[in-house]
């Protein structure tokens, strides 16, 4: 019997409303004027780079927790990883909802935050991307 990747689907699911999301902000950014490239918008380049960024990780996780997911079946290690790259990739865009986070701009009190959740979001979709790593080369050793 093939393991279906229902996991991985919740999370696809998940990850294009999400993606969605920051395109509409960027879409509406636009609508100010600034149709193509982001010219001197540091608020454009962010909201640009916070979509972007999700869609350069998202499809090649997703695909793998799927692999990895048909191999071993729903496990609590293949939830746990979903749930881990949801965290990371919402903490990453919240990072980015500001320009202290996104260009280190006045990084004093409260901002700071900001880049901590950046930092959070990457380093768990790094995490998250060892575990994977390690569970596929344990699970098929």
């Amino acid at each position: 019997m093939t393991n279906l990747p229902l996991y991985a689907a919740m999370l696809g699911a998940f990850l294009i409303v999400l993606q969605v999301v920051l395109m509409l902000r960027v879409g509406l950014h636009r609508s100010k004027g600034q149709f193509i490239g982001i010219g001197d918008d540091r608020d454009l380049e962010r909201k640009v780079r916070r979509h972007g960024n999700l869609a350069e990780n998202s499809g090649l996780f997703l695909v793998v927790i799927a692999l990895f997911e048909m191999i071993v079946g729903q496990t609590t290690y293949v939830a746990a990883v979903c749930i881990v790259f949801a965290i990371a990739r919402i903490l990453h865009a919240a990072g980015f909802s500001s320009l202290a986070g996104s260009h280190g701009d006045d990084l004093t009190g409260a901002r700071k935050a900001f880049a901590g959740m950046r930092a959070m979001g990457a380093f768990g979709t790094l995490g998250v991307a060892f575990a994977l790593a390690w569970g596929i080369g344990s699970s098929i050793a």
